[in-house]
C-alpha cells in the first residue's frame, strides 16, 4: 500500500511537469532535461521502482504532448524517434544508477549502525562484573537495551534457566529454547521471535530468543557469538569463585584448572572465529590476506601452547591417566619435530633413532615431554648450536636430548627438577619453571625416570628411560 502511494506520487510529479510546460510552451529539449532531473530526484528520494515508473510515464508524456504530431503516440520525424529512445535510455539508466547509489548509502548507514550497536553490546558484556548476578540475565537486558527489542531470552543449560530482557516475556517459548540448545538449530516463531543456538567452537552452549527486528543474519550471528563469549566468561568466573570457596579443600586444584582453561581458551576461541571470518571474506591474495593468515597460524600455535599449559597443570595436579599403546619411536619423534619446526630458530637437529625401535607409552604425554626438552634446548642455547635427539633400546628404551652449547652447574643440577625453579642462566628467557618437573612426572608415570648430565665438553643432556614392556 505504501509503495502504491509512492508510485502514484511519481506519476503525479511527471503530470505536473507536463501540465506546466503545456502552459508556457518550451522546446522539447528543455522538457526532456526537466523530466530527467525529476526522475533523478525521485530515485534519490524513494528508489529504483518509483524512478522507473516515472521514466516510463515521462516517455509517453514526452511523445504524446511534445513530439510532432502532438496528441498522438506516433512520431513523424525519424530523428524524434532517436531523441525519444535516447531520452528513455537516459532516464532509466540515470534512475537505476541514482537508485542503486541510494540503496548502497542506506546499506552503509545500516551496517554502520549495526557495528556501533555490536560494539556497544560487546563493551557492555566485557564490563560485566562478577557481582552481576545472574550474568545471563544481564546479557539479555543489555541486548534488549542496545537493539531496542521488546523481548530477549537467554537459556543457559549449565543452570537450566531462562533469563529475560526487554519489556515483555514469552514463557511459552522456554521449551523451544531448550530444544534449540540441544539440537543446535534455529527457527522463526510465529509469535515474532527468532530463536537460535549459541555455539562456541562448534559446540552448542545455550540458546537465544529475540524479537524479529529485521536484523541481518550476520548481525544475529554476531550477537549469538558475543552471548557465547559472555556465557563462557560467566562460567569461567563461576569456576574461579568455586576455586576461592574450595581453597582449603581437596577440590581446589581441579576447580582452579577449570577456571584457567575457561579464562585462557575463551578469548582464543573468539579471535580464531574472527580470523576465520576475515579469511573467508577477504580476497585470496594480497597483503591483507597474508597478514590475516599469519594471525590465524599464530592463534593455532597459541592454542597449542594453552593446551600444553593446561595439560601440564593437570599432570602437576596428578589429574591424568597414562594410556599406553605401542608405537614406532621414529614416527613419534618425527611428528614432534614437525610440530616444532617453526620454533627451532635455526638450530641444527640431528636424529639418531633406530627405525625398528618401538615403545609402549602414552603418545600425547611423550609428545609433551619431548617438546618440553626440545624447547628448553632451543631457549637456552645460541642459534648456531646443535641439538641431538637419540634413542637406544638395550633392556629399556632411553631417549636423550643433547644441547651441545650449554652447561648447568653441579649446584643447580640438584634443584633443576623442582617445581617453579629457574636457573641463574634463565635471565629473560620465557618460562614457568614447571617444564622439567612435568617431564620427570611423565617419565615416572610410565615406570621410568629422567636423568641429567651436563659437562663443558659434551653439553647438557636429558635422558628419559622407559621400560620396553609393561
Amino acid at each position: 500500500m505504501f509503495l502504491l502511494g509512492r508510485l502514484s506520487a511519481a506519476v503525479a510529479a511527471v503530470a505536473v511537469i507536463t501540465s506546466a510546460f503545456q502552459l508556457i510552451q518550451v522546446n522539447p529539449t528543455t522538457v526532456a532535461l526537466t523530466y530527467v532531473v525529476a526522475v533523478l530526484l525521485i530515485a534519490t528520494q524513494w528508489g529504483i521502482t518509483e524512478a522507473t515508473a516515472a521514466s516510463l510515464t515521462a516517455m509517453f508524456a514526452f511523445n504524446f504532448f511534445f513530439l510532432p504530431p502532438v496528441g498522438t503516440l506516433t512520431i513523424a520525424d525519424p530523428q524524434n524517434w532517436v531523441a525519444l529512445v535516447a531520452f528513455l535510455i537516459t532516464a532509466i539508466v540515470a534512475s537505476q544508477l541514482s537508485g542503486r547509489a541510494k540503496e548502497r548509502n542506506v546499506e552503509a548507514i545500516s551496517r554502520q549502525r549495526d557495528l556501533e550497536r555490536l560494539y556497544a553490546l560487546s563493551r557492555a558484556l566485557l564490563l560485566l562484573s562478577d557481582n552481576s548476578a545472574p550474568i545471563p540475565g544481564a546479557i539479555a537486558r543489555h541486548i534488549a537495551d542496545v537493539f531496542e527489542l521488546e523481548t530477549v531470552a537467554v537459556y543457559d543449560p549449565h543452570t537450566d534457566t531462562v533469563s529475560w530482557g526487554g519489556a515483555k516475556e514469552a514463557p511459552a517459548i522456554e521449551g523451544r529454547l531448550r530444544d534449540v540448545a540441544r539440537q543446535a538449530t534455529s527457527f522463526r516463531d510465529p509469535s515474532g521471535l527468532i530463536v537460535t543456538a549459541i555455539q562456541l567452537g562448534g559446540v552448542p552452549i545455550g540458546s537465544l530468543a529475540m524479537t524479529d527486528a529485521g536484523l541481518s543474519d550476520t548481525v544475529l550471528q554476531s550477537i549469538a557469538n558475543l552471548v557465547a563469549i559472555g556465557l563462557e566468561r560467566a562460567r569461567g568466573q563461576e569456576a574461579a569463585n568455586r576455586a576461592e570457596a574450595a581453597r582449603q579443600s581437596g577440590e581446589l586444584r581441579a576447580t582452579l584448572l577449570d577456571a584457567v582453561a575457561h579464562e585462557l581458551k575463551t578469548p582464543l576461541t573468539s579471535m580464531k572465529a574472527a580470523t576465520c571470518d576475515l579469511l573467508a571474506s577477504a580476497p585470496s591474495v594480497g597483503r591483507e590476506h597474508e597478514l590475516v593468515a599469519i594471525i590465524d597460524e599464530e592463534l593455532d600455535r597459541l592454542q597449542t601452547l594453552v593446551t600444553d599449559a593446561i595439560q601440564m597443570l593437570r599432570i602437576d595436579a596428578g589429574d591424568f591417566k597414562v594410556r599406553r599403546d605401542r608405537y614406532r619411536l621414529a614416527d613419534l619423534v618425527g611428528s614432534t619435530l614437525r610440530a616444532l619446526e617453526a620454533r627451532l630458530d635455526g638450530h641444527t637437529v640431528i636424529r639418531q633413532i633406530p627405525d625398528d625401535l618401538s615403545i609402549d607409552v602414552d603418545r600425547d604425554l611423550l609428545d609433551l615431554a619431548l617438546r618440553q626438552l626440545l624447547d628448553n634446548a632451543v631457549k637456552y642455547s645460541p642459534p648456531t648450536s646443535t641439538i641431538r635427539i637419540a634413542a637406544t633400546g638395550n633392556g629399556s628404551v632411553e631417549i636423550s636430548v643433547l644441547n651441545s652449547d650449554s652447561t648447568i652447574s653441579e649446584k643447580e643440577q640438584s634443584r633443576l627438577f623442582e617445581r617453579f625453579y629457574r636457573g641463574t642462566g634463565a635471565g629473560h628467557v620465557p618460562g614457568t619453571g614447571m617444564g622439567l618437573s612435568i617431564v620427570q612426572q611423565i617419565a615416572q608415570a610410565h615406570g621410568g625416570r629422567l636423568n641429567l648430565s651436563s659437562t663443558p665438553a659434551e653439553g647438557t643432556e636429558f635422558t628419559m628411560s622407559f621400560p620396553r614392556e609393561v
